[in-house]
């Protein structure tokens, strides 16, 4: 069980200043209450016993405020950082605070989330890593850092922005919330020590664990998780609280979501996909999923790539082929909460095939193996879902799953006639299936 937090909440809060009135960052008001106190509520929650607060600037009004409160129940310690030491060079610092076997959850002292702490820690547990980082796709990949990641989830390289011009990477964003071993951290003591200087866990610490070999998992999920550290930025999760988004933007909460349809519904269907270079997005199909985006109903993506089973293509060519898909999409403010693919393809004869992969399945729609997965992965109640796509077993499969269905007219516009199904609805394309989505959940 987690039940060590450690809350990073000595920075001064600069480009906050105009909200703050004097007060220290971490008190800043979200929605009438102290972001500090959310963070370490929610904690509580999850049934973390012990936090230790890293302070700084206006240590004593954080200290105060504290006591105030009775520690919120909590085993609460704060300690003075001192000099400016960056994000990991703070926790470094702090070590011989910390008991030696422990698993410990690092919070920025700028970020509210509303995130199953249980769920991120076992599935931290499970894989054995050193450190767990929270993952998640944003709206603008093309200036963020990113990561990328092995069939396994676990971290491979880091892609700190700026990215090289053209390069075309997958969606998944470091979040800035951790679980780290503490005993995996001592080794690396040696980058916080000597004259103070700041250590950053992006930039160097992540890097030089991964260089040593220390195991790295990314643990993707949908949840909510926000930098509050700008006026804009702010308000915008004051909006989302408003609107009920940060409440169900937790995996504890069953969710709706839309699954879409690859080739012929976002991208131009030009028959078997074997290299980025070959797709397209169709017209308006990324501001169709912004729509979504904004709208917090997850987009995930499924799709049948008999390619990988044919031995056209390869996984690490698939997952190139994908990163130009969220690269377009993201150049457009969109993207894919995840993303899910079947292998496989019955039907033997090829030359190059796979014979691993030539099987029948049940994740190859008009399965429902994908869906399952996803259900599982991001807490998706599919009876409340939608399945957007071209083809009949893209509407045989959502009426396998229980979900409502959209037959697009791009791509083959239902004339594959692979399956006897009738969709519960019909759009021109991605944009009038968003409009019918988003018109009966009453989101317009």
């Amino acid at each position: 069980m987690l039940t060590r937090a450690v809350i990073l909440a000595g920075g001064k809060g600069t480009r906050l200043a105009s909200r703050l009135n004097g007060l220290p960052k971490p008190l800043v008001e979200v929605a009438g209450v102290p972001l500090l106190e959310r963070q370490l509520l929610h904690c509580k929650a999850a049934g973390i016993r012990s936090a230790l607060v890293l302070v700084n600037h206006l240590a004593d009004r954080i200290a105060g405020f504290c006591r105030a409160k009775n520690n919120f129940g909590l085993d609460l310690s704060l300690a003075d950082d001192g000099e400016p030491r960056g994000t990991a060079g703070a926790v470094l610092a702090a070590l011989p605070l910390l008991t030696a076997d422990e698993d410990l959850l690092i919070v920025y002292g700028d970020t509210l989330f509303n995130v199953d702490l249980e769920r991120f820690y076992a599935a931290h547990a499970r894989c054995g890593a050193d450190a767990s980082l929270f993952l998640h796709p944003n709206d603008h990949p093309r200036d963020s850092d990113l990561v990328g990641l092995n069939e396994e989830n676990f971290i491979v390289r880091f892609l700190p922005y700026p990215h090289p011009p053209g390069a075309e990477y997958p969606n998944l964003v470091n979040a800035a919330l951790y679980i780290v071993r503490r005993a995996a951290l001592e080794p690396r003591r040696g980058l916080g020590e000597g004259p103070p200087r700041a250590v950053d866990f992006v930039k160097e610490l992540f890097p030089a664990m991964l260089e040593a070999g220390q195991k790295l998992y990314g643990y993707i999920s949908p949840e909510y998780v926000k930098d509050i550290g700008t006026p804009e930025r702010l308000d915008a999760a004051e909006a989302d609280m408003a609107s009920g988004r940060f409440a169900g933007g937790t995996l504890k909460v069953a969710r709706r979501a839309v699954f879409l349809d690859r080739d012929g519904t976002l991208n131009e269907d030009r028959g078997y996909i074997s290299r980025p270079e070959q797709l397209t997005l169709l017209p308006g199909a990324a501001r169709a999923v912004r729509r979504l985006n904004r709208a917090g109903l997850p987009a995930v993506l499924v799709t049948n790539q008999p390619v990988l089973a044919r031995g056209e293509c390869t996984e690490d060519e698939l997952r190139a082929v994908h990163a130009r898909l969220e690269h377009l999409l993201g150049l457009e403010g969109a993207y894919l909460d995840r993303i899910y693919y079947c292998p496989h393809h019955p039907d033997k004869g090829f030359a190059g095939e796979r014979p691993e992969l030539k099987i029948a399945c049940a994740c190859r729609k008009p399965g429902i193996g994908m869906l399952r997965r996803a259900a599982a992965d991001m807490r998706i109640d599919l009876a409340r879902s939608w399945l957007v796509g071209d083809r009949t077993a893209d509407i045989q499969c959502a009426r396998n799953a229980g979900a409502r269905s959209i037959l697009v007219g791009a791509g083959t516009a239902g004339e594959d006639r692979a399956c006897d199904a009738v969709p519960d609805f019909r759009a021109e394309n991605l944009k009038g299936a968003v409009d019918i989505i988003l018109a009966a959940e009453g989101m317009v």
